[in-house]
């Protein structure tokens, strides 16, 4: 999972998203320089660490992917200012080379192909609106968990109908440089290897 830290534009706080909420309907709780973030059910949303830099050393800046051994140090700085949260994250990478083995026609939508894609460890069916699409690519698989660059938390749906766990990523959903204007998702070259991260 991606943590984020901007010291020089939000300043010396360390954050954890864990689940969309309200900002409206948030309740926070405080443990020294840890805040708990929930809403109005109890459910947490996220944490935030001030004076960060005091009690961690954090060399990465902006969104970063959280460490087994960050996790470790978070998980001790929790016990040691009385907040008995678990902290049991998944760290499994959520942007993953997948390999289509398969695309089918979406039975109630004729730009929407049903696309099953082997991601190393499991294979999610993805529906996927992306004309270039087709069976036998390597390709960028955002996971269920994953954020995009633009804000949107990769969640199980279903598109008219068909269940889709994940999302094909274009060039510009990415947000990397030079991405093409025309519609369609992003094909790698066939050294990637599936299942690996797949870093941007």
């Amino acid at each position: 999972m991606d943590v984020f830290y901007n010291p020089t534009g939000i300043g010396d706080v360390l954050i954890i998203p864990l689940d969309d909420g309200n900002r409206y309907e948030i309740k926070q709780e405080h443990y020294g320089d840890i805040t708990k973030i929930t809403n109005q059910q109890g459910k947490v949303l996220g944490y935030n660490i001030f004076q960060a830099s005091t009690h961690f050393e954090l060399s990465d800046t902006g969104k970063f992917v959280l460490t087994e051994g960050l996790l470790s140090k978070l998980k001790a700085f929790f016990a040691k200012n009385g907040l008995s949260d678990k902290l049991e994250l998944d760290l499994s990478p959520k942007f993953v080379v997948g390999y289509v083995k398969s695309k089918t026609a979406h039975e109630n939508a004729d730009k929407l192909s049903v696309c099953q894609v082997d991601t190393g460890d499991e294979t999610l069916q993805i529906v996927c609106g992306a004309p270039n699409v087709d069976s036998g690519q390597k390709v960028v698989v955002a996971k269920v968990g994953a954020v995009m660059p633009s804000g949107l938390k990769i969640k199980p749906t279903k598109l008219r109908g068909v269940p889709s766990n994940g999302m094909i990523c274009s060039q510009k959903e990415l947000g990397l440089p030079n991405a093409p204007k025309e519609k369609g998702i992003y094909v790698l070259e066939d050294s990637y290897k599936k299942g690996d991260a797949f870093h941007f």
